[in-house]
């Protein structure tokens, strides 16, 4: 099992609207960053989980956890000329991006700002810290159960 840190503007996809969907599961597409899309094509897999990140806002922070219930494949909003994530250079043969379905499992009882986050001395090495753009982050073990601990589940 991994963990990860998945960020999404909640004026576009919050945890809300995570939990909304039916069976409280919907997939995570629209990543348009190779890395990014690495993880989820190569190492995002059903299972791991992931802690979801409410970014540009005035206060950004964790609100939710979640699992991965689906492993990468190929995100067919690149391929809809209608879709706000759409990419000419996508085939369905060569579809260059990738997705995964999440799961919301229960919101944080506490939201943890990236205030606290960055102050806390077991998380000074998370990409978030050290002020990566990455939407989707990979942390340890070790940075999941704090943030889950900081978040009241521990």
């Amino acid at each position: 099992m991994r963990y990860w840190l998945f960020k999404s503007e909640p004026g576009c996809f919050s945890f809300q609207d995570l939990q909304a969907r039916p069976n409280a599961t919907e997939q995570w597409d629209g990543v348009r960053n190779f890395q990014a899309r690495n993880f989820l094509r190569d190492e995002i897999k059903p299972g791991d989980r992931v802690l979801f990140y409410h970014s540009s806002i005035p206060e950004p922070a964790v609100i939710g956890l979640c699992s991965v219930v689906r492993e990468g494949y190929p995100d067919h909003t690149a391929l809809d000329p209608a879709a706000d994530h759409f990419d000419p250079k996508a085939t369905p043969d060569k579809p260059i991006w990738y997705m995964v379905d999440v799961r919301a499992d229960q919101a944080l009882p506490s939201e943890v700002p990236l205030a606290v986050i960055r102050e806390h001395p077991l998380l000074t090495g998370m990409p978030l810290v050290n002020r990566s753009r990455l939407s989707i982050q990979p942390l340890t073990k070790e940075q999941f159960e704090t943030i889950l601990q900081l978040g009241g589940l521990a």
